[in-house]
């Protein structure tokens, strides 16, 4: 009798961490420091990491990063989803138009919309999205020291995990400044495609790297309502598989013992 009553308690043990585990909410992202490493886009040669920190509702970003065009400012912002989109890091194939570059507009069905924009002072909204003149420059090497804590919207929070980091601003003729030999930008053409082209993306340690884009690029317009990660479900399940397995096993062992 002894020996069935410890084998279901440690059966039902198994239960707690496994149903932790499915329906552990985004929110237990907060008070964490998450790493992004940043890589190069278009042959930059740029790289550099970002630690984004949240508490609550507040947001610290830091980055540091090099191989950027010198004395030049670096739009950057913080892409992707709040909605259950999966976007991640365009490769070379999202050059449609075959010039060489991909663009901002190319990459966007990649790596998604603006959620942030990473200003030094003032709005971070996706309005600043080219706010050249709030955006960090980098130094006579290269390189851009940025640290900011931003007031966030609880979606963004909650969905930390889903977004990644974008830098823009590359030098394809190696002339150690932006001008047009590529054109004019898409998004503003009294700017040059150099200016606004990403120059390097990153993703949160532990975001789904090279999965497919669910949805189209997302537009800031739609809920988190009914919207859980597919991933965490997965991990729920066989978490519970996992528990129901051992607990059809302890009653195997019970029957097999009691009936000696």
């Amino acid at each position: 009798m002894k020996t069935r009553r410890t084998t279901r308690m440690a059966a039902l043990a198994v239960l707690p961490a496994a149903l932790t585990l499915g329906f552990v909410g985004p929110a237990a992202a907060e008070g964490k420091t998450h790493q992004v490493d940043l890589a190069q886009l278009n042959g930059s040669g740029a790289t550099g990491t970002a630690m984004l920190t949240l508490n609550g509702t507040e947001l610290t970003v830091k980055i540091e990063a090099d191989n950027l065009v010198p004395k030049a400012p670096h739009a950057q912002h913080i892409h992707g989803s709040t909605d259950g989109h999966d976007f991640h890091c365009p490769g070379a194939s999202a050059d449609k138009n075959g010039d060489g570059v991909v663009s901002t507009a190319e990459g966007l069905p990649a790596y998604g919309d603006i959620n942030i924009s990473l200003t030094t002072k003032g709005d971070t909204s996706k309005k600043s999205g080219l706010a050249v003149d709030r955006m960090p420059v980098a130094d006579a090497k290269g390189h851009v020291s940025y640290e900011r804590t931003i007031t966030v919207s609880r979606k963004v929070a909650d969905n930390i995990k889903d977004l990644h980091v974008v830098q823009h601003g590359i030098d394809t003729n190696k002339n150690g400044k932006y001008d047009f030999n590529k054109g004019k930008s898409e998004l503003d053409p009294k700017l040059p495609q150099e200016a606004t082209a990403p120059a390097s993306c990153g993703m949160l340690k532990g975001a789904a790297v090279g999965s497919v884009p669910v949805g189209g690029v997302e537009t800031g317009t739609g809920t988190t309502s009914g919207v859980e990660s597919p991933h965490l479900l997965a991990a729920g399940g066989a978490a519970v598989a996992i528990a129901a397995g051992a607990l059809v096993l302890a009653g195997r062992r019970t029957t097999t013992r009691h009936g000696r």
